[in-house]
Formats: structure tokens, sequence, C-alpha cells
């Protein structure tokens, strides 16, 4: 589909939603929308898909209510926003939408974080992603650094770019809206998700790209939405696995999960987002032990997230279970840099080596 296409496609999907207000009230009905629940309850695994979704529990905004009245007064305004961007070929980022929404009187957002989940809401509703309406988040994506040949289309045309020969140090950065990238050709055989920059740097400059033929991926902490995208691309249309490489703690092992299974927070899209068949390859709380890692202890704040996973359906697996078991057992958490207490070159000659061939990835 091209650029004019779906523009065309997001603009009737939005005014949609305001033609269906019209005729709620032409036929004497209070308007409103139904949205899906968006809890840890309301999540369910999809088999066909293997990636977690909303079920069937559902809320209903009615303008019956003040408050609803305002919520769908402020998506109305929203909506002409977006409408016009389109039409225009605009684009802005959610802070910009946030602040814009100061001239909008009742219809102004008290923060961002409400500005956001009404964007969320309509893409729900639109069952289209918020790039599709020229919206893109402030942060950029990560970065990407091996044997991976693209062409990506910009508006100043369209650019081949290797990512080891024709970038820097800092690897090729990931686009706001990873559709529009073309994976030409590529020497790898698997993709590693790095949480941390400290350890992206070090598998760059002990060269593991070059000698296990892996594409580096940079997640610069909990995933960008065009980051889980670019994973999810990379195994789909290329084939390759993917295994993901954070610390050991319950807040990195959620980190894995996004890149896997989904968020909560983006599960009406997480067929786009998720990779199912991603590995986790993280400091794992048996690691701790079996390699005498330094460790801190877990907070409270810890302990209570290990407990929370515990009732989480993403790590309903035997081997979630034993090792967040472990894990709340130990009092113990790790940082991937603790392997550098055995040399800078334990975790690529000797850890990830190891794991990657009993996980039967190399």
């Amino acid at each position: 589909m091209s650029r004019e296409e779906m523009d065309a496609r997001a603009k009737e999907r939005l005014v949609g939603i305001a033609r269906e207000w019209y005729e709620q009230m032409r036929d004497g009905v209070v308007p409103y929308i139904r949205l899906p629940t968006r809890t840890k309850r309301n999540l369910e695994y999809d088999d066909d898909s293997e990636v977690w979704k909303y079920g069937d529990r559902e809320s209903t905004r009615s303008a019956a209510t003040e408050k609803s009245a305002i919520h769908l007064l402020k998506m109305a305004y929203v909506i002409g926003f977006l409408k016009q961007q389109l039409v225009e070929n605009r684009s802005s980022t959610l802070r910009e939408l946030y602040y814009i929404s100061e001239g909008w009187k009742k219809a102004k957002f008290a923060a961002q974080d409400e500005s956001n989940l009404l964007i969320e809401d309509l893409e729900i509703i639109t069952e289209m992603q918020r790039e599709a309406f020229h919206l893109r988040p402030e942060e950029d994506g990560a970065s990407i650094f091996g044997p991976l040949r693209l062409r990506e289309t910009t508006r100043r045309g369209v650019k081949e770019i290797h990512c080891q020969e024709d970038v820097g140090e800092a690897g090729y950065p990931i686009p706001n809206n990873v559709d529009n990238l073309e994976f030409t050709d590529h020497d790898a055989k698997f993709v590693i998700a790095i949480e941390t920059g400290g350890m992206y740097a070090r598998l760059m400059e002990n060269g593991f790209d070059q000698d296990y033929g892996a594409i580096l991926v940079h997640l610069k902490g909990q995933p960008a939405r065009s980051t889980r995208r670019v994973l999810r691309r990379l195994n789909e249309s290329l084939g390759l696995p993917v295994v993901v490489f954070t610390d050991g703690d319950p807040w990195s092992y959620r980190i894995y999960a996004s890149v896997a299974y989904g968020s909560i927070k983006s599960a009406h899209i997480s067929e786009l987002l998720a990779t199912p068949q991603a590995q986790f390859v993280g400091v794992q709380p048996s690691d701790i032990s079996d390699y005498n890692l330094p460790a801190d202890r877990l907070t409270e704040q810890d302990i209570n997230a290990l407990k929370a996973e515990l009732t989480d359906p993403r790590f309903a697996t035997e081997y979630w279970r034993n090792q967040i078991r472990l894990q709340l057992d130990m009092r113990l958490k790790s940082e991937q840099q603790a392997f550098a207490s055995r040399g800078l070159d334990f975790v690529t000659k000797e850890y990830l080596p190891t794991r990657l061939s009993e996980m039967g990835v190399i």
C-alpha cells in the first residue's frame, strides 16, 4: 500500500468515528464508544498468532456522564487535528500533541499520559498504528549493527545502507516507521537484542557480530515500538532466530516479555510488535551462583515485581516460575556487565556461545 493510500485509509477511519457519533445522535442515542479493558486480567493467549491480546471484557464510555462526555470531546478534537495533519502531509510528536491541546479549552489534556492513552484508544478503534496518523514518540528508536543490508524510503528519497560497512560505532538508527524499511540482503544467522548500551558496545568491540553472524540490536532499556517492530520483521521476513539478552532482574524480564509476548499497554497490536519465537538469553538467577557473579540485594520493589510476575500470564511457564522462585529465595539480582568480573572477553567467548549452543541457536 502506498503512502497516499495509507493516509486516505487513516483519514477515513478517523472521520468514521465522528460519523458514527453523528448517526447515534440522529437515532436518539447518546454518543458512546466501546473499548477493551486494559488490565492484566483481560489478557488472553491467542493460539493462532502466539501472542497475548485483549480478551472480551469491555468498558463503555458514554456522553451520558460528564467525565465520559469530556473524554469524547477530547477525542473529537484529536480526530480533527489528526485529519488536518494528514491532509497537509505534516507530522508531530506525542509531546507536541499534548501541548497543542493547550488551546482546546475544556478539551485540554491534564497530562501527557492522558493524551497518550487517547491515541491508543484511536489505534484500537481504527485498527491502525499511530504512525499511520503521522504521530511519532519523542524518543527515537534504538540501533542495529551487523551483516544486514536494507533500503529505507525517506522524505528525501531512497537510501541503501549496510549496517556494518556504512555506519559508525553507534550503528544504524532504527526509524520511527519501520514499515518504510526493506531488508534486501544479509549474512546473519540470528539476531541478539541487548538491553544496555554497555553490553551492545562490548559485543561490537569484541567482534561478536562477525564471529557468529549476529545482528546486534540495542534495545535502550524498555524497547520502543519501532524496535519491537523491527525485531518482529527480522524474524518473520528473514526467518532469523531472535534472542533477548538482558540484566537479571524483574524489570529486565518484562523487557523480554514485551519483545516476545507483547505488553499490556500495546496488546491491541501485539501481532505487529511481538516476536513469539524470541528466546531469553539474559542473566538468569541460576547464573549468579553458577558463575559467582557480583550481585545486589533485591529491593522491596523488586520482590513485589517478581511476585506479580508469578501471576502474569506471560510468565506462566515452568522455566519462568522456577527462575523467579529461585530469585525470590536468593534475594539477589545481577547485571549484564557483572560478567566483566571474569574478564572483558568472557561474555562473548564463553557465556553467550555456551548458552546459544544449548538453545540450538548456534
